[in-house]
C-alpha cells in the first residue's frame, strides 16, 4: 500500500514537472519573440542607436534574450538528465552569471541617464554622447563580470583537476563545495545590491525635487522620468532577489524535494522571467517614439499580406 502511494506521488510529481517545463517553454518563446521584435525595431531607426537610453535599452534586451535562451537550454538539459563535462559547464555558467548581472547594472546606468537628462539637462549631450555610451557598456560588462569571477575563483580554488573531466548535470549549484563559498558570494551580491539601491534612491530623490520645482512641459517630463525610475527600481529589485534564489533553493532542497521543485519554479517565473518582461513595458510601450516605430514595423507584415490578398 505504501509502495502504491509512493508510486502515485512520484507520478504526480513527474506530471507536475512536465507541466511546469511546458509552461516555461511557452513563456520563454513569447518573451523571446517580443524581444526580437523590439531589437529589430531598434536597429531599423537610426535615431535609436544614436541615443543613450535606447542603446542601453537594446543592451538589456540582448542581455535578457541571451540569458533566457541559455537558461532555458540548461533547464531542458536538466529535465532530460543530460550530462556534460564540468569544464564546458564552467564556460556556459560564466555566460549565465555574467548576463544575470548585466541587466541590473545596465538598469542602474539607465537610471543615472534619466537623472542626468532631468537634473543636468545642459550637460546631458556631453555626458551621454554615443562614444561615452559605448564606454559605459564596456564598464557595465566589466563591473558585471566581478561576481562571476569571484564565484568561479572560489570554485577553482576548491575543485581538483580531475573534477573538470567528470560528467555532471550543469547547474550553478555544482560550483559550491563549502559554506564559505556561499558567504563570499553572498557578501559580493549584497554589496552590489546596496550600491545599486543607493543609486536608485539618490536618483529618485533628485528627480522628485526637480519635478516639484518644474512647471508645464518640464513638470510632465520630470514626472515621467520619476515613474521610469520607480519601474527601474522595481525591476532591479526582482533581478537582485534572483541572486539570492540559489541560497533559498539549496536550503529548501534539504527539507523536501517536492517543495524544492515548487520553490524553484516560482523563483524562475517571478525573478527570472518577470523582470525581463518589464523592459519592453518601460521603453517599448511607454516611450512614444519607440511605440510608434514598433507599431509601424509590427503592422508592416499584415499590410503586405493584405496587399497580396487584394
Amino acid at each position: 500500500m505504501a509502495d502504491n502511494n509512493s508510486l502515485d506521488g512520484g507520478e504526480t510529481l513527474r506530471r507536475q514537472i512536465n507541466d511546469q517545463v511546458m509552461i516555461v517553454q511557452i513563456l520563454v518563446m513569447i518573451f523571446l519573440c517580443i524581444n526580437l521584435l523590439l531589437i529589430v525595431t531598434f536597429f531599423k531607426k537610426e535615431c535609436f542607436y544614436a541615443t543613450t537610453r535606447y542603446i542601453l535599452f537594446a543592451v538589456t534586451l540582448l542581455s535578457d534574450s541571451l540569458m533566457l535562451f541559455i537558461s532555458d537550454i540548461l533547464l531542458i538539459l536538466s529535465y532530460f538528465r543530460f550530462t556534460m563535462q564540468v569544464w564546458l559547464c564552467v564556460i556556459i555558467s560564466f555566460m549565465v552569471l555574467l548576463y544575470l548581472t548585466v541587466t541590473p547594472v545596465t538598469l542602474t546606468a539607465m537610471t543615472l541617464e534619466r537623472y542626468v537628462a532631468i537634473c543636468m539637462p545642459l550637460r546631458h549631450g556631453e555626458l551621454c554622447s554615443t562614444r561615452r555610451t559605448v564606454h559605459c557598456i564596456l564598464i557595465v560588462h566589466g563591473i558585471s563580470s566581478v561576481p562571476c569571477i569571484v564565484i568561479l575563483s572560489t570554485f577553482f580554488a576548491s575543485a581538483s583537476l580531475s573534477f573538470y573531466k567528470q560528467y555532471q548535470i550543469c547547474s550553478v549549484q555544482m560550483f559550491t563545495f563549502y559554506a564559505w563559498q556561499d558567504y563570499i558570494t553572498s557578501a559580493v551580491q549584497q554589496f552590489y545590491f546596496l550600491v545599486m539601491c543607493m543609486i536608485i534612491v539618490f536618483s529618485y530623490i533628485k528627480i522628485m525635487k526637480v519635478a516639484k520645482a518644474a512647471s508645464g512641459e518640464d513638470k510632465k517630463s520630470s514626472k515621467k522620468g520619476l515613474r521610469t525610475v520607480v519601474l527601474h527600481g522595481f525591476q532591479l529589485l526582482l533581478c537582485l532577489i534572483q541572486l539570492l534564489c540559489p541560497f533559498i533553493e539549496t536550503s529548501v532542497l534539504q527539507i523536501n524535494f517536492r517543495l524544492f521543485v515548487n520553490v524553484r519554479y516560482f523563483n524562475y517565473i517571478m525573478f527570472n522571467l518577470a523582470p525581463r518582461c518589464l523592459s519592453p513595458l518601460i521603453y517599448g510601450l511607454r516611450d512614444e517614439n519607440f511605440f510608434q516605430a514598433l507599431k509601424h514595423y509590427a503592422s508592416a507584415p499584415f499590410h503586405c499580406v493584405k496587399a497580396l490578398i487584394c
